[in-house]
Order: structure tokens, then sequence, then C-alpha cells
């Protein structure tokens, strides 16, 4: 047989209840309550480190030069065929289709390509600023030149054959902890790259010099030129992507967790 507590028989009062005010309410965050995220920053939070925001920005920008290597391969491609085309006009008449499909792949590889290579431009000379400061702060020291100078090197016709291999030399110097006093000494892989950027930015100012001609030849050297400038700019992204990814691993590198392994038993152990 069930019986009631002997709490259930006395006489309770009910308080009386107000309207409903909505859920609690803190003054202040809950320190209890909340996991730390990342991504978030508060005054008490310390300032990312210049390694880590290189390194962030590696992870986009490599795929971005990759990306752009395939699709100035490709605005190439379309440039050789368009040259074919022109030689084959010389002896036959050319198909209305393939010049068309010529047209529209010359003109969208184009473009394709010069949009990725601006975006891509734009994250290199954010990462080279952002791995400046890191390589400095890795040695002890200040960086060499300031970021307006850094970007000014980039992007200032002249200044951009000798600026970002120095920049880039700089870099390295300070990711293989040499002394900061000694002049800094690229390496073949830096060199190989600084060699075919100037060839590129040459490339770009002759072919840009030679666009205002006018007449049939002209214009078949131009769709030369172009190939050639697409080749050489694939080759340049590809080997920016390199050594961006190298020069990041120099100055963050990827520590793995050691993993304990049991290779034997002994006896009596």
């Amino acid at each position: 047989m069930a019986t009631p507590p002997p709490s259930a028989t006395s006489a309770s009062v009910a308080e009386p209840r107000g309207p409903y005010s909505g859920p609690p309410a803190y003054r202040g965050i809950p320190r209890w309550g909340f996991a730390a995220l990342p991504f978030r920053r508060d005054a008490e939070a310390e300032p990312v480190p210049e390694w880590q925001r290189a390194r962030t920005l590696a992870q986009t920008l490599v795929p971005a030069l990759r990306m752009t290597a395939v699709v100035a391969v490709l605005a190439a491609g379309a440039e050789i065929w368009r040259y074919v085309l022109l030689l084959q006009s010389r002896t036959a008449a050319l198909s209305a289709g393939a010049v068309s499909a010529s047209d529209v792949l010359v003109v969208g590889t184009g473009w394709f390509a010069t949009i990725l290579g601006l975006l891509a431009g734009l994250f290199v000379v954010s990462w080279s600023v952002v791995a400046s400061r890191a390589a400095a702060a890795r040695s002890g020291s200040i960086p060499a030149r300031r970021a307006r100078d850094v970007v000014a090197g980039w992007v200032v016709p002249g200044l951009n054959l000798s600026v970002p291999g120095s920049v880039l030399a700089e870099i390295e110097h300070g990711a293989l902890d040499r002394p900061a006093d000694e002049r800094p000494r690229p390496s073949r892989a830096l060199l190989v790259w600084w060699a075919v950027w100037a060839l590129g930015v040459v490339l770009s100012l002759t072919v840009f010099g030679l666009s205002f001609r006018s007449g049939v030849q002209a214009r078949a050297d131009g769709v030369v030129l172009h190939a050639l400038v697409d080749l050489v700019a694939a080759a340049v992204a590809v080997l920016t992507a390199r050594l961006v990814a190298t020069l990041t691993t120099l100055l963050a590198p990827v520590r793995t967790p050691a993993r304990e392994t049991l290779v034997a038993v002994r006896a009596g152990a």
C-alpha cells in the first residue's frame, strides 16, 4: 500500500509568480560555461605569432598558385592553337566553329589567368610581409624593410626586379637561423626563382610595349609572345608555390607528436 511522504501532508503556501521576464541573464560572460575558442581574442589573449599567420596565409597561397599555373598553361595552349589557325589560314579557309572556339578559349583562359594571378599576387605580397616579420622575430632582430617598402618592391616596375628576391633571401636567412649581422646568401632554388621571376617581368613589359604595333605580322608575333608569357607565368607560379612552402616549413615546422611503440618484451621484465 502506497502512502504519501510526511512532507506532502503539510500544507504549503504557493508563492505568487510574476510575469515571464525571459531567460536568466548575466552581467558578464560566465567563465565556467564556454570552451576556449581559437578564433576569439579578448584583451587578455596573447597576440597571434607571425609564424602562425605566415602558415595560415601559405595554406591559401600555395593552392592558389598551383591553380594559377594550371590556368596559365591552358591559356598558353589556347594561344598556340590560335597561332596554328593563323598558319592554316594562309593556304585554306578556316571553319567558323574552330575560330569561335579558339576566340572563346583565348579570352576565357586569359581573363581567368589574369584574375587568379592578381589574387595570388595579393597573397604573395601579404605572405612576404608577414614572413619577413616572422624571420626577424626568429633571429631576435627587427625587419630590414617596412611593410610599405616590401609592397612597393613587388608592384613598382624596376624595383620588382630585385626587391622580391632580396626579401625572400632575407626570409630564408632568418628561417635558417643564420646570424643577423651576416649577409644573406640565397640558396640555389631561390636563385632559380629569382631568374625566372626577372625573366617574366622583362617579358611582360616587352609584350606590353609591342602591343601598340599594328599589322598582320605584329598580331602574329603577339600571339607567340602571349603564349610565351603564359608559360613563364606558369613556371613562376610553380616555383613560387614550392619556395613559399619551403620557407613556411622552415619558419613554422610542423611537429608531429612522438608515439611510443612496443617492439619486444624481454623475459623477466
